[in-house]
């Protein structure tokens, strides 16, 4: 009987499932978009191209990472490293030993620019012992000869077009020196296009990390296995380093792959789990309330003889019967949307571009299961009211709407009122990203009790805001305040959606817009140097501050080498910017002030072992001045050096200050981001500028002031801007088709109301009068409680974050309350004019 019932409710009432249908569909899409990001960051790989021919590879482990206790639990916490990890040289000749290796070729790879007056691009750096790793056996060179002590190999393509031949001389500038090189030899190599290959000694030295190695390529004697080639190196190398086959040599080509597959499963999983959630949350609302609207069909039947268990069955094969067809339509839009938001993270450098989206079975099953659970869930939880009534109150019970919600809501909804309160209290007490963990406790906290406690909500609006509507609305207006008193439930319905769109989508972008705000404002200054010396190629060479300090007219001259670090956070380890410092350190407030709250910075040139921090990584860390801070290098070197400041503008300006020798050899590139100058007073700065462009002599030399180091880091936050302000789209868009979807579903659900109030005299004027107050109402309370939740979870963690107030930009909160207005008076205009094309006698009279 029940299975009957459901199927042909569905049939026949096509129009009550639509709203339920639309929210499944839209939560599958996007459960099923994120389940596909965190598949692809789970499997992610890149084929190997330059080590194709080598079967072993080894390299360094790309992560940092720590044992975390959890009782009797173990487990392992990692992080991507920012900048590259080597090995040592030295197990070249530990794995060429081995019976099984041929030979074992060391693998490095660093910048190089040419002299003034070259025409030659952006070079890499290699040693020459290398050039067989990436192409065929055999001769590998079309001109001359490996290159001896002050040579260089060029490969063919970049000295053609250079205007440079075999003989010819060339000056060349690397992270570890300067020099002029004589060409020996031309290589007809494509693998490897605009490189410079020295002999292994000078690259060695030239590399910036002598001593290390980005990788080392294996190739086996003749009959050995892979297999059994790996053995022998796993035991050779031991912790010293991964032993890579197969496709997974591709990491050691893109370094990059570890944290590409970090940010997808940070946006797969931990973005994933809270548009799970929301997603559920709406259709458990939205199929609540397509239930809740079928009261009277519930009612008849107990009435005639029901029992509770065939009302609650018959519900429960209705949600099994509509829930697959919505998930199944949600899979293929959800595809799609993972697939554009792929892409653009790969467009944004933030996965290498080897990386293949990955599809399957468990994303499609996750997203249809989710819609499923949902829809069981929400309706037996909306048909234990309908099936606990007696068949002989039944009918009267559906009638009129309870004048509040039940006593078990009321207490779960207060109670998660005290969790979003004490969560709120607890992340003002906290600094960095440990307040920032807690804003999604006390976002969900609250939207959890708006769902409990929205009748209530709803009445309180009312009685706030009915006075001022019953005053100025007309007649509209007080039909429109005395509706939504008295049906405070069907309001509560429309409410909760638009307190979602407002308090996820204000507190993702207005903590984006107060982080840049702040970061902008500690940039503007904090740089107080008159000459910003950047390069449009990889860096500025090691001794550019150097030469611009040599320079009439200049009174300091600071060289800056950008990279990052990790540090542990409680039981997870987090990255934070360097910045690597050359020059005279004392002379450092001439070119940056950072606010320094304890300590000083000149005592940066003491020894290399030191370091400034910012004040809130250094809460976080729990050091102060004389301390050492544990951190690892962007390599994953793990260092302790003392503390010897602590200051305040680290989030504009970077959260630690190292000497540039503490990073040197420990970063990626190993030239310097920029040079910031100090001028003499009364120094003409444009004949500064024009001796600093003369005196180093390249064309990709740039000069700028502290508005041009401010666009560059604001370049720098544009990824997080950019997934924050995609997350908010896709939440907030989700939310907001829902709401919109709710809004018409209870819209659509008034037609005996409507016939009504046309049969007692309304004229079709007034009725659209009554929506619009009631949408407009609707539109208020979700903008007052959602910004409200907003704000008591932005106070804590903007200051927290940034030790400032949130800033809400009006060009983002205008066109916010404005969309939302706008769609609730669309979303009730549309159903409204519908319903008034019936007439009055066929409306009053509704369905039977």
């Amino acid at each position: 009987m029940t299975n009957g019932l459901a199927r042909a409710s569905v049939r026949f009432r096509p129009s009550s499932f639509v709203g339920s249908f639309v929210a499944l569909f839209f939560g599958a899409a996007i459960i099923m978009a994120c389940g596909t990001l965190m598949q692809t960051g789970l499997t992610a790989h890149v084929t190997p191209v330059r080590y194709a021919h080598a079967p072993v590879i080894v390299a360094a482990t790309p992560e940092a990472r720590i044992t975390v206790h959890s009782g009797n639990e173990t487990r392992t916490a990692a992080a991507a490293l920012p900048e590259r990890a080597r090995v040592d040289a030295g197990l070249v000749a530990r794995i060429a030993a081995q019976p099984g290796v041929a030979v074992a070729l060391p693998d490095s790879a660093f910048p190089v620019q040419s002299g003034p007056g070259s025409t030659l691009p952006p070079l890499t750096g290699r040693n020459f012992s290398a050039l067989t790793v990436a192409g065929p056996q055999g001769a590998p060179l079309a001109q001359g000869r490996a290159p001896g002590d002050g040579e260089v190999l060029l490969d063919t393509s970049t000295a053609q077009a250079a205007g440079l031949a075999v003989g010819s001389s060339v000056t060349l500038t690397a992270p570890g020196g300067r020099g002029s090189y004589r060409i020996s030899g031309l290589t007809a190599s494509q693998a490897d296009h605009a490189s410079a290959w020295f002999a292994d000694g000078a690259a060695e030295q030239l590399s910036g990390h002598p001593g290390r190695v980005d990788a080392i390529a294996v190739l086996p004697r003749e009959g050995v296995s892979t297999k059994t080639l790996a053995q022998q190196v796993g035991q050779t190398v031991g912790t010293g380093g991964e032993v890579l086959t197969g496709d997974a040599r591709g990491a050691a080509e893109q370094p990059g792959l570890a944290q590409g597959k970090q940010v997808l499963l940070g946006l797969g999983g931990s973005f994933g789990g809270i548009a799970a959630m929301t997603a559920v949350f709406v259709v458990m609302g939205t199929v609540a309330l397509a239930t809740g609207q079928r009261a009277r069909e519930f009612a008849l039947l107990r009435a005639i003889g029901a029992t509770p268990r065939q009302i609650r069955r018959t519900i429960a094969t209705e949600a099994a019967l509509l829930a697959p067809m919505a998930g199944a339509a949600g899979v293929l839009p959800g595809l799609a949307l993972a697939r554009w938001w792929f892409d653009a993270l790969v467009s944004r450098g933030a996965v290498p571009a080897g990386v293949a989206l990955s599809t399957g079975v468990v994303p499609i099953a996750v997203a249809v299961g989710a819609s499923l659970l949902a829809a069981l869930a929400s309706g037996h939880l909306a048909s234990r009211r309908p099936a606990k009534l007696r068949p002989s109150q039944a009918l009267g019970e559906a009638a009129v709407e309870r004048a509040r919600p039940g006593t078990v809501r009321t207490v779960i909804g207060l109670l998660a009122v005290a969790g979003g309160v004490a969560m709120a209290a607890i992340a003002a007490n906290l600094t960095g990203e440990n307040a920032a963990n807690v804003a999604l406790g006390v976002v969900m906290s609250f939207l959890l009790a708006v769902a409990l406690l929205g009748p209530l909500l709803a009445r309180f609006a009312t009685g706030l805001l009915g006075t001022p509507l019953r005053a100025g609305g007309g007649a509209a207006g007080s039909l429109a305040a005395d509706n939504t008193r008295a049906n405070a439930r069907r309001l509560a319905s429309a409410i909760t959606p638009i307190v979602m769109v407002t308090a996820f989508c204000g507190t993702l972008l207005f903590l984006q817009s107060t982080i840049r705000h702040v970061s902008a404002a500690q940039i503007r200054t904090g740089v107080v140097a008159d000459q910003v010396i950047g390069s449009k190629g990889p860096g500025l060479p090691v001794d550019t501050a150097g030469q611009i300090a040599r320079l009439p007219g200049v009174d300091a001259s600071i060289g800056v080498l950008h990279s990052g670090a990790v540090y542990r956070s409680g039981d997870v380890l987090a990255s934070a910017t360097a910045l690597g410092i050359s020059g005279d350190p004392a002379r450092l407030p001439r070119v940056l002030d950072l606010g320094v709250k304890d300590g000083s910075l000149a005592a940066l040139g003491g020894s290399a072992d030191t370091v400034a921090i910012d004040a809130s990584l250094a809460d976080t860390l729990g050091v102060k001045v004389g301390d050492r801070a544990p951190l690892w290098l962007g390599d994953g070197t793990e260092v302790r050096p003392t503390v010897v400041a602590t200051y305040e503008r680290g989030l504009g300006l970077g959260q630690l200050l190292l000497p540039r020798a503490a990073l040197t050899g420990h970063v990626t590139g190993g030239f310097d981001t920029e040079v910031l100058v100090a001028d003499t007073p009364g120094a003409d700065r444009a004949a500064v500028a024009a001796a600093a462009v003369t005196r180093l002599g390249s064309p990709m030399v740039t000069v700028t002031d502290s508005a041009g180091y401010t666009a560059q880091a604001d370049r720098d936050l544009e990824l997080n801007s950019w997934a924050n302000t995609v997350m908010a789209g896709v939440l907030g868009g989700f939310a907001a088709v829902a709401a919109a979807n709710t809004l018409v579903m209870t819209a659509l659900d008034r037609r005996r109301e409507v016939g009504l109030l046309r049969l007692a005299g309304a004229t079709r004027r007034q009725v659209r009068g009554m929506m619009r107050w009631e949408a407009l109402l609707v539109a208020a309370t979700g903008l007052l409680v959602g910004g409200a939740i907003a704000w008591i979870t932005l106070v804590p963690v903007a200051r927290g974050l940034t030790g400032a107030a949130p800033y809400v930009p009006v060009g983002t909160a205008l066109p916010l309350a404005a969309g939302t207005v706008a769609l609730a008076l669309a979303a009730t205009a549309l159903p409204t004019r519908a319903l008034l094309r019936t007439r009055p006698v066929e409306a009053g009279a509704g369905r039977a």
